[in-house]
């Protein structure tokens, strides 16, 4: 199996990469979104949850997701782990996912862990200005996740861009390669997924 890291900041257009990507590149393929994997804080409020910085590299469960990465290299299924982003909360499934022959990996903190991209087979990191990210961030939290206008202006200013200048921008130091334009770079999808299909023959 091999194992294809998308990294960028939020709004950059990741997931939007990783399913076009993964349709380029046709059977086979499974995407695995790393936001699913934040930790569970059951003992909190939901205020106080509310209140948790989600743009850190510690909100992640990163030993589950290894652990999980580490099952699908062996050839044994996961259980599908999501969360909701409504309440704050884990609402990991009964649901399999089975190991196939791509498997790309997204999220803001994907490249975080050093054991993970020694698995990564290929490292992408998504180069967008920051204005482009902000608009997009707003669009998705309005139409996705029922947030309101003041709700994202406050974590982005207290939150999401202090992480990205201390963490997310120096991720770009680790890839293999540098994706401009966003997810829909037409492209850079078919470069991509080609290089990836000659090294699956």
């Amino acid at each position: 199996m091999l194992i294809i890291g998308i990294c960028g900041a939020s709004g950059s257009g990741k997931s939007t990469l990783a399913e076009e990507l993964c349709k380029a590149i046709g059977e086979g393929c499974t995407v695995i979104n790393h936001d699913s994997y934040y930790r569970n804080h059951p003992h909190l409020s939901f205020e106080e949850r509310c209140l948790l910085n989600y743009d850190e590299p510690d909100i992640f469960d990163h030993d589950l997701f290894l652990e999980d990465m580490k099952l699908l290299l062996d050839g044994k299924p996961i259980t599908k782990k999501q969360y909701d982003y409504a309440n704050h909360c884990r609402a990991d499934s009964d649901e399999l996912i089975y190991p196939s022959k791509v498997l790309i990996v997204e999220g803001i903190h994907v490249f975080y862990d050093e054991r993970l991209c020694e698995l990564m087979f290929l490292k992408l990191y998504m180069s967008v200005e920051p204005d482009v990210c902000l608009l997009r961030r707003i669009a998705r939290d309005i139409n996705e996740r029922g947030r309101n206008i003041d709700s994202i202006s406050m974590q982005y200013l207290t939150t999401v861009k202090p992480m990205f200048d201390k963490h997310i921008r120096n991720y770009i130091e680790l890839a293999d390669v540098i994706v401009a334009h966003g997810g829909r770079n037409a492209r850079i999808v078919s470069i991509l997924a080609g290089y990836v299909r000659h090294e699956l023959a």
